[in-house]
């Protein structure tokens, strides 16, 4: 058993799949492989898998997680069918006359995301999901630890919609229920705190930047009241690796006149209520037109060419 090796936890009865990140005398540092979870367990208790991508435990969280995309794309449709639907007549009327049919047609400006990430290959899947998406993102990896003195230094540069800071997380052990208020319970949320804070020092407006934070098992109470719109975990739960990003790209794809739905946007990601929760925001997205390139070979020569 070396650094590296994908495994499961006897003692969960394989439930997860991890890498070792690190082995100190006995105990093998952990990272989940699919969900935003950093533990610890002695050597006696794992087993090596050999094939990580057919184990139980990776089907099981790929099932859910094509699932859950399968699901967000039909609420995408649902909404913009809703939307047509339900506008009064004098609103539905005017808004027609305002936008129908321009010459050049539409094209879609989506919330710029900026997303830093403590895992590297978690941010490699969420940077695959944003370009699926057709959502603008800048993505970082970096340490937790550093991530309040980062956001601070980026946001001036990138001035982003919606900013993403998650990584890994969890309880430490044998921490009662009753002790999980103080931010010394856990692994990493007071790094998520403070760069929660940082990002709403540099713009305090929740409509104005929306923020995503947290990871497994994080302070949902602490990150809301530090300023975040959405954070984990409601119910100290694990999540999946996508679901900050599931919620980051409800945010950068609602129209920037309409509230994103909070529960569609909960119920959109891998593990739910109980992972996932936020408060009342505005979207990002907004529509403009003509379509760049559109009759581009009826350019009007400049006076004199």
């Amino acid at each position: 058993m070396k650094q590296g090796d994908c495994v499961v936890r006897k003692s969960y009865g394989g439930d997860i799949l991890f890498r070792i990140e690190a082995i100190v005398r006995q105990t093998a540092i952990l990272k989940g492989v699919d969900y935003r979870l950093l533990a610890d367990a002695p050597l006696s208790d794992l087993v090596v898998v050999r094939q990580p991508e057919t184990s139980s435990a990776a089907v099981a969280a790929k099932i859910k997680e094509h699932e859950s995309l399968r699901r967000f794309r039909r609420q995408e449709g649902e909404a913009e069918s809703f939307r047509s639907d339900t506008e009064s007549v004098d609103d539905a009327e005017a808004y027609r006359q305002e936008t129908a049919n321009p010459p050049g047609g539409y094209f879609e400006m989506p919330g710029r995301v900026l997303h830093l990430d403590g895992d590297g290959a978690y941010l490699r899947k969420s940077m695959a999901l944003y370009a699926q998406m057709n959502v603008p993102a800048d993505c970082i990896h970096c340490h937790e630890s550093v991530m309040p003195e980062v956001i601070g230094r980026l946001l001036p540069q990138v001035r982003p919609d919606i900013v993403v800071i998650t990584g890994h997380d969890g309880v430490l052990k044998n921490r009662p229920y009753a002790s999980l208020r103080p931010l010394s319970s856990y692994k990493n949320s007071v790094h998520f705190v403070q760069a929660v804070r940082a990002a709403r020092a540099y713009e305090p407006n929740k409509d104005n930047l929306i923020i995503v934070a947290g990871a497994c098992q994080s302070h949902f109470e602490a990150l809301l009241m530090a300023g975040a719109n959405f954070a984990s975990s409601p119910r100290r739960v694990m999540i999946h690796a996508l679901d900050p990003v599931v919620v980051a790209i409800k945010a950068s794809r609602t129209p920037f006149r309409e509230p994103i739905h909070l529960t569609e946007a909960i119920r959109g990601t891998i593990c739910g209520a109980e992972g996932m929760g936020g408060v009342e925001t505005f979207g990002k997205r907004r529509l403009g037109t003509p379509r760049p390139g559109w009759n581009a070979k009826k350019v009007v020569p400049a006076y004199g060419a």
